[in-house]
């Protein structure tokens, strides 16, 4: 009776420790945000926007269009999830960089947009304009600690 009754306890108490265990995991997992999930894009600024596409159409066999190029890609595991990653030049006396004075932006893909400008803002992040959403997601701009304007999208796929 006393070795069933040990059996027991010892049963119960593995049960519960494992019980706890995951939800103290479980809880952690949640806590820690998803935050950026890949390059949604890279624009750069240069003299002939429409010249340098047809450069890398012709040279190194991008598929363009007006806007540059879209790469497509499958997300993570789950090959039935399409992404795309935007490349695109834009003429050097473009203001959609401002206020960086780099030739350069880089756009974020993320997972929960609204979510993370709030965590963004409570860590003393720039956010420089407000979430704006589109047929293909939403959109925010950021500055980096160097003062590079970062563009974020959660994209609606």
């Amino acid at each position: 009776m006393k070795r069933t009754l040990l059996i027991v306890s010892v049963i119960a108490t593995s049960f519960l420790s494992g019980f706890t265990l995951k939800t103290i995991i479980s809880t952690q997992n949640k806590s820690a945000m998803k935050k950026v999930t890949g390059i949604g894009g890279i624009f750069f600024k240069c003299k002939d926007p429409k010249k340098m596409t047809e450069w890398y159409q012709k040279h190194l066999g991008l598929d363009t269009n007006p806007y540059g190029a879209t790469f497509e890609w499958y997300e993570g595991e789950d090959h039935s999830k399409k992404a795309q990653t935007q490349w695109s030049p834009f003429a050097e006396t473009t203001k959609y960089f401002e206020p960086s004075a780099k030739d350069f932006m880089i756009n974020y893909r993320v997972a929960d947009l609204e979510a993370l400008v709030e965590e963004l803002k409570k860590e003393g992040v720039t956010i420089v304009d407000k979430i704006e959403t589109y047929d293909y997601g939403k959109f925010v701009h950021i500055l980096d600690a160097e003062g590079n304007k970062i563009e974020l999208w959660e994209p609606k796929d």
